[in-house]
């Protein structure tokens, strides 16, 4: 899961940052308002948290301009402005949390955990492994039943295959493989998801070129089709 931390205290925001990624959480930084908007707009994140004063633009601002694209994406305030009319403003712009400093950083990461739970229920059980038509991947295990028998795959593989699993039916963009599987900081070339996409069609699809599960949507990205 992806968090975009803005808190301009360096010392404050290195702290968060390092709890957060012991907590197996990736973590992108800034204390800037007008960088962190362009963060948001570039990259994908499952999570917001947002100081409030900030330099250029304030955390309310980010909230409010953030909430006219994208009314899920959860957004917790970490801030010093503790008073009753700040937390109300805060929730009515669109905030789901609202945590006053100074604050433990054992309820915050509870708080980070369960409205993530909330608004991921994937989260809550997390698939181990997955069975279409007559094949199943085992994701702990890094191994896959496919047209020829029981194989092993390669970490890539398997995180790319449980990406698109998890989104099934869902168009799920180059961008989003990209940042999710490899890191929003080490693109490969867009041509290296192409050739896993053809192995999952050698490995799954009775036809590769009219592939019934991995599918391509032109321009955008790629979708793994299957009703249960």
């Amino acid at each position: 899961m992806r968090i975009l931390l803005v808190e301009d205290e360096r010392s404050l925001q290195d702290a968060i940052a390092l709890n957060l990624r012991l907590e197996g959480y990736d973590v992108v930084t800034t204390g800037n308002g007008r960088e962190a908007l362009d963060l948001y707009r570039s990259q994908h994140f499952d999570l917001l948290l947002l100081d409030i004063m900030l330099p250029d633009m304030d955390g309310f601002g980010i909230c409010e301009q953030i909430r006219l694209d994208d009314s899920k994406v959860p957004i917790i305030f970490l801030t010093a402005k503790d008073t009753p009319l700040d937390r109300v403003q805060g929730l009515k712009i669109g905030a789901d949390d609202y945590i006053n400093k100074p604050f433990n950083l054992e309820e915050l990461l509870l708080r980070i955990k369960n409205l993530l739970k909330r608004t991921n229920p994937q989260m809550e059980a997390a698939l181990q492994s997955f069975s279409f038509g007559d094949y199943w991947v085992d994701f702990n295990n890094y191994k896959a039943k496919t047209i020829t028998g029981e194989i092993g795959l390669t970490k890539k593989e398997t995180m790319l295959l449980k990406l698109l699993i998890d989104r099934r039916n869902d168009v799920v963009s180059r961008q989003d493989i990209l940042q999710t599987v490899w890191g929003y900081d080490v693109f490969p070339s867009t041509r290296t998801i192409d050739n896993f996409i053809l192995s999952f069609r050698k490995y799954f699809e009775e036809n590769p070129k009219v592939p019934k599960y991995f599918k391509s949507v032109r321009g955008v990205g790629y979708k793994f089709e299957f009703v249960e």
